[in-house]
């Protein structure tokens, strides 16, 4: 068994920036949703036989009350936003599981729909959808891996360390120290990537990393250069370095799959027509219908 798991949110910006306006039949921008509704169809038709898709209904979450400069929904285009709830009924209505995130975030929910399906013995691989990199810190060997669909790339645990130089349980120290701006929260000063890459390698985790630059390992000391000044810096600002550490950490909510076969395709609802009537493409529905009679 391989499990699919989608960001629905990554998807849904990504076509609405990456193609041409398209509005549903009362006029209402919908050409988002039906591209998302295509890609997962076109998952399907792949062979994908279970599928769960993590959305942000509210793009809020508690990490907002954490740190006021989190991400948010300010900025963000009143017609993508609105396209949220729709998709969210069309995916469900074209039978696939849906997690609307309200409190926690999509991430939170892929992390634990992963985390779940890793756990099953039937499951042979969980394959994350995402190039997110935040994403990285779930992936596991090659059983739990990263999927970046639109270049066609797999990453597993081998790809995670070649391309940030440290494991994914350090992927949220590693954001802690060199910020990400997606997100929202700056990082720490003088820490670039590499540098961070370079120590967490050797330290893994925030609170290793030695508070002076003296008692640091001497031959990371060699490599890294300002290793004082750097020292000096985390060690003045480690609690906003911990702060966005938890800001990075994804939650794992053990019941938000409580069965991996729950999340079996097995055809569209009897309101799937419905909605590709609404989105101007009457042929969504006959693909799927085909695929759930193969099925």
């Amino acid at each position: 068994m391989l499990v699919h798991l989608v960001d629905g949110t990554y998807e849904l910006f990504r076509h609405y920036y990456g193609q041409p306006p398209r509005p549903g039949s009362d006029g209402v921008e919908a050409g988002a949703v039906r591209g998302v509704v295509w890609s997962v169809v076109t998952m399907l038709s792949e062979g994908a036989t279970h599928v769960g898709v993590a959305t942000d209904h509210v793009i809020e979450s508690f990490r907002n009350d954490l740190w006021p400069g989190y991400k948010s929904s300010a900025g963000v285009p009143a017609e993508l936003l609105a396209q949220f709830p729709l998709l969210e009924e069309a995916l469900d209505a074209l039978g696939v599981v849906v997690w609307p995130m309200v409190e926690l975030e999509a991430d939170d929910a892929l992390a634990s729909a992963a985390w779940a399906a890793s756990e099953d013995r039937a499951v042979e691989q969980v394959i994350v959808c995402t190039p997110d990199k935040d994403l990285a810190q779930c992936v596991q060997g090659t059983r739990v891996v990263q999927l970046d669909r639109r270049k066609k790339i797999v990453t597993d645990e081998d790809g995670v360390r070649a391309r940030y130089g440290v494991g994914p349980t350090s992927i949220p120290d590693w954001l802690a120290l060199v910020g990400d701006s997606a997100d929202g929260f700056p990082g720490i000063a003088g820490w670039g990537k590499q540098t961070a890459s370079t120590v967490l390698a050797r330290y893994e985790h925030l609170e290793s990393i030695p508070a002076r630059g003296a008692d640091w390992d001497p031959d990371l000391r060699r490599s890294v250069r300002g290793a004082d000044k750097l020292s000096a810096r985390l060690a003045d600002d480690m609690d906003h370095a911990l702060l966005f550490r938890l800001l990075a950490t994804l939650r794992v909510v053990p019941d938000i799959v409580p069965d991996v076969v729950d999340l079996a395709w097995r055809g569209p609802r009897d309101g799937f027509a419905a909605i590709s009537t609404y989105l101007r493409d009457p042929s969504l529905a006959a693909q799927a219908d085909a695929l759930g009679a193969s099925r």
